[in-house]
């Protein structure tokens, strides 16, 4: 009966959560869809040039946000106090959005010139940057809540709060950008605005009887920060990196083929974060119920729970892979409206090659977490910053010098794949250790 009540609970939780991610994913998309019928090129230039301040906006927000909520999920299952982890989340969140709210006000256009935008650029992209980093600390509360509400028993309510947010930044972005004809402002508008409405459905767990978050005001503790920080460092390598894989594989394929190769790469770039959306899904559906049965020292439901992420991240992998290869022509020329055959082309191979890749990465997503779940700090870092900078970096320069374009698509599978091979020797290590204590 234990074992069936955990099996019920990780469907719930997971099913939740990947329809929320999957729910986020598709504003992004719309997001990027929407600029480029508004404003154009320049205005999808200027989106993907501060695309990197987003990630390190969202990067912070959500190693607090998740590294506080699970110490607070894992002293609530210990019986131990929890009363100041939401507080002082909340206060150095609040520091840092200040921090990124001066800098976008104060100097947009030096932010746009420094990630490398021309004049015509800075003038489309200024706006925009000094709207949505006017709102950072209201995208930093919103991953904190987000993470709290879900570690206290409500997996509805976290996945309404993503979904409805994201909903209401599509509709909003539609309104703002074409009815309204505020173009690039008023698609950071309805980003900006949109952590609000995700703010404001927590508030409904807040004012609830099942709540058990404390909002007593304390003394902030750097050193609960840093410890918190410490397992939500995954959630930080996780979004920041993405920024940085984007980056390097532009220069490399821009030295390769050129534009088209770029343009290529981004078809591939958007359709990988609906896939990556599924599995930060799993993997942020299983945590709550991992750290739970971690804190009680239910091993037996913890390991179902492990065993049960696995097998789903190999299912959805093996779904995704296959709706790619049969559909990998109709999704690229989604985003191709100038049919030209050439980025058509890169972008089929592209996606059936990349995809692959999937198989090893969904594990090493669910891993990661599963290991900060834990409070196994060093193994989620290790995992976090191998694939998300090492080894994905060296692949990518690596294989392009050896097999231009191929090796491109081939940089995510191998330096996936060497990844899951860490993650692996980190589970089995973790698990010698724990049959040694139980036979001691």
């Amino acid at each position: 009966m234990k074992s069936k009540g955990a099996s019920s609970e990780f469907a719930k939780y997971v099913s939740q959560n990947v329809f929320a991610m999957i729910g986020m994913s598709c504003y992004i998309l719309a997001d990027t869809f929407f600029i480029s019928k508004a404003v154009g090129a320049n205005g999808i230039t200027a989106l993907n040039l501060v695309l990197p301040l987003y990630n390190l906006i969202f990067a912070i927000g959500s190693m607090i946000g998740v590294g506080s909520a699970i110490k607070f999920a894992i002293a609530k299952n210990q019986k131990e106090s929890n009363k100041h982890y939401f507080f002082n989340a909340m206060f150095f969140t609040t520091v840092f959005g200040m921090i990124f709210m001066a800098i976008g006000i104060l100097a947009p256009e030096k932010l746009v010139e420094l990630l490398g935008g021309s004049r015509e650029i800075v003038a489309v992209g200024a706006p925009y940057t000094k709207i949505f980093m006017a709102f950072a600390p209201l995208f930093m509360w919103n991953y904190v809540c987000n993470a709290f509400v879900r570690n206290d028993g409500s997996p509805s309510i976290a996945m309404t709060a993503t979904v409805l947010s994201s909903l209401f930044n599509i509709v909003m972005d539609w309104v703002l950008m074409f009815p309204l004809k505020m173009g690039m402002q008023g698609a950071a508008l309805a980003t900006a605005l949109s952590p609000v409405v995700g703010c404001a459905i927590c508030c409904f767990h807040f004012a609830s009887k099942k709540n058990t978050i404390c909002f007593k005001p304390c003394v902030p503790s750097i050193i609960k920060l840093f410890n918190c920080a410490k397992l939500g460092v995954s959630a930080f390598v996780g979004e920041f990196s993405s920024g940085v894989i984007t980056v390097a594989f532009n220069m490399v394929i821009l030295k390769l083929v050129g534009n088209i190769g770029v343009a290529s790469y981004g078809v591939v770039a958007n359709i990988s974060l609906v896939a990556v959306s599924v599995f930060n899904g799993v993997a942020q559906g299983s945590q709550p119920l991992i750290s739970k049965y971690y804190a009680k020292g239910d091993k037996k439901d913890l390991e179902k729970i492990i065993t049960l992420g696995t097998v789903t991240c190999l299912c959805l992998a093996g779904i995704i892979i296959a709706v790619i290869n049969i559909f990998a022509a109709p999704i690229a020329n989604v985003f191709n409206s100038e049919h030209i055959e050439e980025l058509t082309a890169y972008a089929v191979k592209g996606l059936r090659i990349y995809f692959v890749g999937f198989i090893f990465a969904g594990l090493n997503i669910f891993l990661s977490l599963a290991f900060s779940s834990m409070s196994k700090a060093i193994p989620a870092f290790v995992i976090s910053i191998m694939r998300g900078f090492v080894v994905i970096l060296a692949s990518v320069f690596l294989l392009a010098y050896l097999f231009n374009m191929t090796g491109v698509w081939l940089a995510f599978p191998l330096a996936e794949a060497i990844t899951f091979i860490i993650s692996l020797a980190f589970l089995a290590n973790i698990k010698k250790k724990n049959e040694v204590k139980t036979s001691g």
